[in-house]
């Protein structure tokens, strides 16, 4: 399931749902009972910091900028915005663009999530390929995320960050300098039914984290998030 109702208010888990039996990326579980006379299971969990879906923090791209644990927690929640923009295939994603899709809808503070009509699965054999029509990233989207006080990025399968060092490294070092997340590897994203709404994604609070799996999900219909 990927749709929810809780007390009225619709809940969309945007998260990739991992198998480690077919999972390309580390994803290794060992479950073991403690012994004694009552069954105690535990689980040693061998997994990448970029896994499924996941937050990565500008630790990621800096040593000496904050991991995950030096963020406060509300960097990992608020008001989502979902952003279908439209300019033709592996188009870069302007600061025009971005002011024409976002129409007035985006504040101080928004988590954006990025999508296009072009949708590829990212980080699989495809990528780059003449099949990837994927829009680009650059330091100029970057730049637009700063200027407009924004705190998460995230990406539908509709736009691509990884298409080339020249576009990806500005795009990370502007947004990241900034304190600004990003969310990778987002699904469901065609389950929304509202443009707006509140979002979570709260990494695993362990210092020295770069990045983390995360369960994100929005929240549609809290009037204080439309």
């Amino acid at each position: 399931m990927s749709v929810y109702e809780l007390n009225g208010l619709r809940v969309v888990d945007l998260s990739k749902y991992l198998d480690p039996a077919t999972e390309t990326r580390r994803c290794h579980l060992f479950r073991f009972n403690t012994g004694g006379p009552i069954p105690d299971f535990h689980t040693h969990m061998d997994l990448m910091s970029h896994l499924g879906t996941h937050c990565e923090c500008p630790y990621h791209h800096d040593d000496n900028w904050p991991d995950v644990s030096a963020l406060p927690l509300t960097t990992f929640m608020g008001r989502g915005v979902y952003m279908m923009l439209e300019a033709g295939p592996n188009a870069h994603i302007t600061a025009a663009m971005l002011d024409a899709a976002c129409a007035g809808k985006v504040r101080e503070g928004d988590v954006l999530i990025l999508d296009s009509h072009y949708p590829l699965t990212p980080f699989t054999p495809k990528t780059n390929t003449a099949e990837d029509k994927r829009l680009f990233v650059n330091g100029e989207t970057a730049q637009w995320m700063v200027d407009h006080k924004i705190k998460g990025v995230g990406f539908g399968d509709g736009v691509s960050i990884e298409n080339c060092n020249e576009d990806v490294k500005p795009f990370h070092d502007i947004c990241m300098a900034e304190n600004i997340v990003f969310l990778e590897v987002l699904c469901n994203l065609d389950k929304l039914k509202k443009d707006t709404f509140f979002i979570s994604y709260a990494p695993m609070y362990i210092k020295g984290l770069d990045s983390c799996p995360v369960r994100t999900y929005a929240i549609e219909g809290l009037s204080e998030f439309g």
